[in-house]
């Protein structure tokens, strides 16, 4: 391994206070510049000297074309906007992200879900509002999450919390992934391995829940689609913890009209901000939320300690955590 030197270091995240303290002692004794992320000229200007950037957001051309930048961290979880051919291309371009750093908060949203659908709250909260007392249809033939099987697409940090919730639910758990590593997984009941030709087809005919928490590349981009969702059970829920492009929007929606499945909790939509006139707010048995979550109790700490590991392991000349592969590249 051959160690690597940091000088300067450009940081468009909004860090402040001993978060932006800790962030500086990361780097030390190289130079830290925070510039706001809407400061396109003082960005420019600084991009010519620094040899590291940690944005708030997804890079660009700028960025890319800044020869001299040997590493860029993006200070969120999903990367497909930085994927991009032209940032793969640069062999000699570190490109990283903070995943994993909230993956327990999304694996309780992805339960909000399954218990919401469970239990049938959208029915619930209208009962409500008449002041109607157990006239949902159907309610009591429901069964909670306990003995249900439960198969995860994307086996990676969130998909990880969410088998261990499912475990705790008493819930059989399938997992699809890539690489003998994931069967080791703990908690997984069966493991599907899609680097060795298998598909998710078998978790999508067994599953009470399929939860999606797979990164959108061109590989996932649009995974699920008509043919896969009439091979789920009647009966079964599509959660989506990912990315809106991992499903095909308009075959949900009609499956969800067609009872091809019993209905879907969506967080991430083919267009956000989702538009009032979309399809999909009209889907029967569909709950909703904004790719919003209620957060980790501090988010930056979290990020900051991906960032200090990668640093060390940069200059260690090591592999980063959550580096971008050739085969995460997305150009939808």
């Amino acid at each position: 391994m051959i160690s690597r030197q940091i000088k300067k270091v450009l940081a468009t995240v909004e860090y402040k206070g001993w978060h932006l303290e800790r962030l500086k002692e990361i780097f030390a004794p190289a130079e830290l510049i925070q510039i706001s992320p809407d400061d396109d000229l003082g960005i420019e200007r600084e991009l010519r000297n620094v040899d590291v950037c940690v944005l708030k957001s997804d890079l660009d051309a700028r960025f890319v074309a800044a020869n001299q930048l040997k590493w860029i961290h993006c200070d969120h979880s999903g990367v497909n906007k930085s994927a991009r051919p032209e940032v793969i291309a640069r062999k000699d371009l570190i490109v990283t992200s903070s995943a994993g750093r909230a993956a327990p908060a999304l694996a309780a949203h992805t339960f909000f879900f399954v218990l919401a659908l469970t239990y049938d709250v959208p029915a619930l909260v209208e009962a409500k509002k008449k002041h109607e007392w157990r006239k949902i249809a159907g309610f009591s033939d429901r069964r909670g999450p306990y003995g249900k099987t439960l198969g995860v697409i994307g086996l990676g940090y969130t998909g990880k919390e969410v088998i261990a919730l499912g475990r705790a639910f008493g819930m059989r758990v399938l997992g699809y992934g890539r690489g003998s590593e994931q069967a080791k997984i703990a908690g997984l009941d069966q493991y599907f391995d899609g680097g060795a030709g298998e598909t998710i087809d078998t978790l999508l005919k067994e599953s009470d829940f399929v939860v999606l928490s797979v990164r959108l590349t061109n590989e996932t981009y649009r995974l699920i689609g008509s043919r896969e969702l009439a091979l789920m059970k009647p009966s079964a829920y599509l959660i989506n913890m990912a990315r809106g492009n991992v499903i095909d929007e308009a075959a949900l929606v009609q499956a969800l009209h067609d009872g091809t499945i019993a209905g879907a909790g969506l967080d991430v939509f083919e267009q956000e901000p989702l538009p009032p006139n979309a399809p999909i707010w009209d889907a029967p048995n569909t709950v909703i939320t904004h790719h919003q979550t209620a957060e980790m109790p501090d988010l930056v700490a979290r990020s900051l300690d991906i960032i200090a590991e990668n640093a060390r392991r940069y200059r260690a000349g090591e592999k980063l955590l959550n580096q971008i592969k050739a085969q995460d590249v997305y150009t939808h």
